[in-house]
C-alpha cells in the first residue's frame, strides 16, 4: 500500500490520503496517442483505461459497444412472449418499482408500445401499505380487472411467492430487472436479468433501465423480422436514451463499458428536453442547457422519487410516459411541492437520529455498524437518512421507522465498500430475526418486529465486524492530483471534462491543495460552510462544504485555519461572470494536527 499522500495518514474526517495508482508508462503513451495533458492522462489510468480501451473511453458510442440483446438469457423469450402479446391484442400491464430506475424502465416500453400503436396500463406498488416488489395479492388483482400479460420492471428477480402465485393462476409474468438473485430463478415466461445466475452478457453494471434499452432493440428486432413496420416507420430508439440514462444514473450503476456510452449518448438527448414530463421538470428545478449527471441525479431523480417516497406511487412514470405538456406540467409541479416535503421531513429524521448516535442512546458509536430506530420515522425518507448517516460516521447505517400499531418496523440501510450490508441482512433474515430482508452489498432493506431490534444489532455486528475492520483500515480519500491555487482553473474543468459522464467506477477528479488558508468563512443556508482558499501570494479561490456546518470539517473551516491540506472537486461557477470555478471541498487536514486526531 502506498504512502499517505502529502503526509495525511488521519484527516480532519479519520480518513487517509492516498494518490490513486496509475502506471507511468501507459499515463505517456495515452498522453501522446489522444493528446490528453499529464493529469488528463493520469487520471485516465488511474480507472483502469490503457491504450486498448482509451478510445472507447473518451469516445463512448452505442455503436461500438451496444451487446447483442440475443446475449442476454432469456431476452429472446421475453421478446417472443411481448410481441405475441402485442399481435394478439392482449391486455398487457407493466409493474414497475417506485423509483427512478422503475419509472424510466416503464416510461420506454409504454413509448415502444404506443409506437406500435398500442396503450399498455402501468401499476406501481405504494411503498407504504404494499412495500417492494410484486406480491400475490398485487398479481390476483391485475388478472381480475383483465391483465393477460404482466411485465415487472426493476423488480420480481427475486419474487418467488408472488411468481410461484402467478403461475398457479395462469397469469404470465415477463420479469426485467437488474438485481442480484439468490438461486434458481421464479417460474415466468421470461426472465431477463443480466446478474441471473448462468447469465453471460457480462451486463452486470446495467440499471433495469438499461436493460429494457436492450429490450426495445431485441423487440424492434424481431418486429421487423415479423414484417410489423411495414404499415408504420420503425421507432428510432435513440429517442429514449434520456430515460435510460436518467436511470443509470439514479440508480448509482457503474459507468463503465456500454453502460457509459449509453449514459454519454443519453445525456445529449436529454439537453434537447423533448420528453415533456423531463422538460416540465426541469422547469420547476430551473434547469436548462447542456444535461449533466448533476441535472439527472440533483435535479430530476430526487423530485421523481419524491412521489414514491411520500406522494402516490405512480407520478414518476406517467410524468415520464405522457405526450401531453399539461399534465405533465401539473405532475411536474406536483412532484416538485412532494420534494420540498420530503426534504423537510429527512432533515428531521436526520437531525434526530444524529442526536441519538451522538448521545448513544442504545447505540455502540463503535461497533461495526449502527443501527438506530424510533417511532413513525416516515419509511420513505429512511434509505436517504441512512446514507447520509453513512457519510457522515463513515460506517454502514441502517435506519428503522417504527409503526407501534402495526408492531413492524421497516428499515433501510446503507453500507460502505467492502462490507457486504446486503448479505448480512439475509443471513438475520435466514436466522429469523427478521420478517423480510434482503438487498446488495452496498443497500439493503428489512421488516423487524420491535422489540427485536437490539439482537438485530448485536447480530449484524457480529456479521460484519471483520469487514468493517478491513474496511475502515482502507476508507481513503483517492487524489487524483496535485494543484496549485492558481493552476485551478477553468481550463482544468474543461479537460477533466472529458472524463465525464462520471457516477460509479468513474468518480470525478479528487484534486488537492497544500499549504492553504480558509479565509472569510461564513455558514450558508442548509448548512454549507463557503471559504475563500489562499496560497502564500494571496492567488483566492472559492469553495464550498456542503452539509458541514456541525461536522469536523466545517469546524476547521469555520476556524479560519491556515496551512491546510484541501481536497475536493473542482467545478464551473458562472455566478460572479463566465469562467469561474469553484472547490467542493471533500476532506481537509493540518499537517501539524494529524498525528493528534
Amino acid at each position: 500500500m502506498s504512502d499517505p499522500f502529502l503526509g495525511v495518514s488521519r484527516s480532519v474526517t479519520g480518513r487517509v490520503w492516498r494518490l490513486r495508482p496509475a502506471d507511468e508508462a501507459t499515463t505517456r503513451l495515452l498522453g501522446l496517442q489522444h493528446g490528453l495533458s499529464e493529469p488528463l492522462a493520469r487520471a485516465i489510468v488511474a480507472r483502469g483505461i490503457d491504450d486498448l480501451t482509451a478510445t472507447n473511453f473518451l469516445n463512448p458510442t452505442l455503436k461500438a459497444q451496444f451487446p447483442d440483446p440475443s446475449s442476454f438469457q432469456g431476452m429472446d423469450e421475453a421478446v417472443q412472449t411481448l410481441l405475441d402479446a402485442l399481435e394478439a391484442d392482449a391486455e398487457i400491464m407493466i409493474f414497475a418499482d417506485y423509483d427512478v430506475d422503475g419509472a424510466t424502465s416503464a416510461a420506454q416500453l409504454v413509448r415502444w408500445f404506443r409506437h406500435m400503436g398500442k396503450e399498455v396500463g402501468i401499476y406501481i406498488p405504494d411503498r407504504l401499505t404494499e412495500g417492494y416488489g410484486p406480491s400475490p395479492a398485487a398479481f390476483r388483482r391485475l388478472a381480475e380487472q383483465g391483465a393477460d400479460l404482466v411485465v415487472t420492471m426493476d423488480c420480481g428477480a427475486a419474487a418467488y411467492d408472488a411468481l410461484n402465485a402467478a403461475a398457479d393462476m395462469g397469469l404470465p409474468i415477463v420479469v426485467i430487472d437488474h438485481h442480484m438473485m439468490r438461486g434458481e430463478p421464479p417460474p415466468a415466461a421470461a426472465l431477463v436479468n443480466p446478474n441471473a445466475p448462468g447469465d453471460q452478457s457480462g451486463q452486470g453494471n446495467l440499471s433495469a433501465a438499461g436493460v429494457t434499452f436492450v429490450l426495445l432493440a431485441g423487440l424492434s428486432r424481431e418486429a421487423r423480422a415479423r414484417g410489423l413496420f411495414e404499415d408504420r416507420p420503425e421507432p428510432d430508439l435513440r429517442q429514449w436514451l434520456d430515460l435510460a440514462a436518467l436511470g443509470a444514473i439514479c440508480d448509482v450503476t457503474a459507468l463503465t463499458g456500454f453502460n457509459r456510452a449509453l449514459t454519454a449518448q443519453g445525456l445529449k438527448v436529454m439537453s434537447n428536453w423533448t420528453n415533456p414530463g423531463l422538460h416540465a421538470l426541469a422547469e420547476v428545478g430551473k434547469a436548462s442547457g447542456v444535461a449533466t449527471t448533476f441535472h439527472a441525479g440533483f435535479i430530476l431523480g430526487p423530485r421523481i422519487n419524491a412521489g414514491g417516497r411520500i406522494g402516490r406511487p405512480d407520478l414518476g412514470a406517467r410524468l415520464l410516459s405522457t405526450d401531453d405538456p399539461q399534465e405533465a406540467a401539473a405532475i411536474a409541479a406536483e412532484l416538485d411541492a412532494l420534494n420540498i416535503e420530503r426534504r423537510d421531513i429527512e432533515r428531521q429524521v436526520t437531525d434526530q437520529a444524529a442526536l441519538m448516535i451522538d448521545r448513544q442512546t442504545n447505540i455502540d458509536i463503535d461497533a461495526p455498524l449502527i443501527v438506530v430506530s424510533d417511532d413513525d420515522w416516515h419509511p420513505g425518507v429512511i434509505g436517504i437518512v441512512a446514507g447520509r448517516l453513512r457519510e457522515r460516521y463513515r460506517k454502514p447505517v441502517i435506519v428503522i421507522g417504527v409503526d407501534r400499531a402495526a408492531n413492524v418496523g421497516k428499515g433501510s440501510g446503507r453500507s460502505q465498500p467492502g462490507v457486504n450490508l446486503g448479505r448480512a441482512v439475509q443471513a438475520a433474515f435466514d436466522e429469523g430475526l427478521l420478517l423480510a430482508g434482503g438487498g446488495h452489498p452496498m443497500a439493503a432493506g428489512l421488516s423487524v418486529r420491535p422489540d427485536l431490534i437490539p439482537d438485530l444489532r448485536a447480530f449484524l455486528a457480529e456479521q460484519l465486524r471483520a469487514e468493517q475492520s478491513d474496511a475502515a483500515a482502507s476508507d481513503a480519500v483517492e487524489i487524483d492530483s496535485l494543484v496549485s491555487v492558481k493552476g485551478a482553473t477553468r481550463t482544468l474543468v474543461d479537460d477533466f471534462g472529458r472524463l465525464a459522464p462520471f457516477g460509479a467506477d468513474n468518480p470525478e477528479p479528487m484534486l488537492a491543495l497544500s499549504g492553504v488558508r480558509a479565509q472569510h468563512p461564513m455558514v450558508m443556508k442548509g448548512g454549507h460552510v463557503g471559504v475563500t482558499l489562499t496560497d502564500e501570494a494571496g492567488v483566492r479561490l472559492r469553495a464550498i462544504a456542503w452539509r458541514a456546518e456541525e461536522t469536523p470539517l466545517g469546524q476547521m473551516l469555520l476556524a479560519g485555519a491556515g496551512g491546510i491540506s484541501v481536497a475536493g472537486r473542482l467545478k464551473p461557477d458562472d455566478w460572479r461572470g463566465a469562467g469561474g470555478v469553484q472547490l467542493e471541498i471533500e476532506d481537509a487536514a493540518d499537517p501539524r494536527q494529524i498525528n493528534r486526531i
